[in-house]
């Protein structure tokens, strides 16, 4: 399997997981979703937001690559300010605008080439910082953090009594013969 195709199975496994995690967590009240939890990110609503600020901090940065399939869409959003903002207090709209991103992420990854998995990105963090880095690697972290900060938030929604049930990647990796 090559590196482009192991992005395309985490681009959908991050999709797949979204649509399981916010089915569970509109199945909560707002007192549920905005309960602080003690989590990185305080509550189920402060960290999805947090996932889904820096999916567009990052899909930004990926855009600027000279060689980076464009990404018109997310270019034209608002910057975040910084990686607790709130962009969503109704976790419906947040829901809808997971769902637009992921579709975006999924397209993204299926245009990329290996050529520009290899290359170098150059960019600013959120702290103004330089660096240049290699790419592939970079898109690699942009995944894991996703995976990172979902797994925060089943253990949260389990503990307001909300189960997504399987979460493995596992799951969608096919059977050889």
């Amino acid at each position: 399997m090559t590196v482009k195709a192991h992005f395309e199975l985490l681009a959908t496994y991050n999709q797949w997981m979204n649509n399981k995690v916010y089915d569970a967590a509109l199945r909560l009240d707002n007192t549920e979703l905005t309960k602080d939890r003690g989590a990185f990110f305080g509550s189920i609503l402060g960290t999805l937001n947090h996932i889904y600020v820096g999916d567009i901090i990052w899909l930004k940065r990926f855009s600027s690559h000279p060689t980076s399939p464009s990404l018109p869409d997310v270019i034209e959003l608002p910057t975040p300010s910084h990686l607790d903002q709130i962009l969503f207090e109704d976790i419906g709209e947040l829901a809808k605008q997971r769902a637009w991103l992921d579709n975006h992420i999924i397209h993204w990854v299926e245009q990329l080439s290996d050529q520009d998995l290899d290359s170098l990105l150059s960019y600013y963090n959120t702290k103004g910082i330089p660096a240049n880095k290699h790419f592939g690697s970079l898109i690699l972290h942009f995944f894991n953090h996703q995976t990172h900060h979902r797994g925060q938030v089943t253990t949260l929604l389990s503990q307001a009594g909300e189960e997504v049930g399987v979460t493995d990647l596992l799951a969608l990796i096919d059977q050889e013969s």
